[in-house]
């Protein structure tokens, strides 16, 4: 005998309230997107408003303050970015594993303090972005000299490693660099917009 043929009842109400829904929501988006039309045609009050409010929103949308200079406070843990006398932000910094002292020569994992510039970024470093600071200078090289040292250098501002080895607190609670200034990633989002290549640096003790 032949096999009997399974009856398939689909429940087709969800997909007609889907398109029911649809349907109605038609005239109110095409209203954002195009010129206005006579009332009779627009969309319904108070969608045209929350429209308008969105669009006027983004208008006047106000953009980043650049800084014109760096200044870091390592023994208050504190990087701003200033433009004139006014502090645009300010971040919290980790920094090298030895924090306190002049950065003299590579592997003492300090931080350098004095002046210097920001010299160029790179956007696919070990770190979540980064931005380098031009230590050493030639006061550095010749202090190095001197001692008969080697003065180090990829002295850069950057965010968490790409790859972390340890959790995340760790890196928020404790100096963890081998000489850098590093911040969260989101703070070095902010810093990387905010800031241009050869912008001063001043790195106080």
């Amino acid at each position: 005998m032949p096999a009997k043929m399974k009856t398939i009842t689909l429940d087709i109400r969800p997909l007609r309230r889907a398109l029911c829904a649809a349907l109605l929501l038609a005239p109110a988006l095409l209203a954002a997107q195009q010129q206005p039309v006579p009332a009779a045609q627009a969309a319904p009050a108070p969608q045209q408003v929350n429209y308008t409010a969105t669009a006027g929103a983004a208008a006047k949308s106000t953009p980043l303050p650049v800084a014109n200079r760096v200044v870091v406070y390592k023994s208050a843990r504190r990087m701003d970015l200033m433009r004139g006398d006014e502090v645009l932000r300010s971040y919290r910094i980790a920094l090298g594993l030895v924090p306190v002292g002049h950065k003299e020569q590579v592997g003492d994992f300090r931080t350098p303090e004095g002046h210097y510039t920001l010299t160029w970024r790179n956007a696919r470093s070990d770190y979540f972005l980064s931005i380098q600071v031009s230590y050493p200078s030639p006061e550095d090289v010749e202090r190095a000299q001197k001692a008969g040292v080697d003065p180090g250098g990829a002295i850069m501002i950057h965010g968490l490693p790409n790859r972390m080895r340890r959790e995340a607190r760790y890196y928020q609670e404790r100096d963890w660099t081998d000489g850098c200034i590093a911040v969260s990633n989101s703070d070095m989002v902010e810093i990387w917009l905010l800031t241009q290549d050869n912008m001063p640096i001043d790195i106080l003790p």
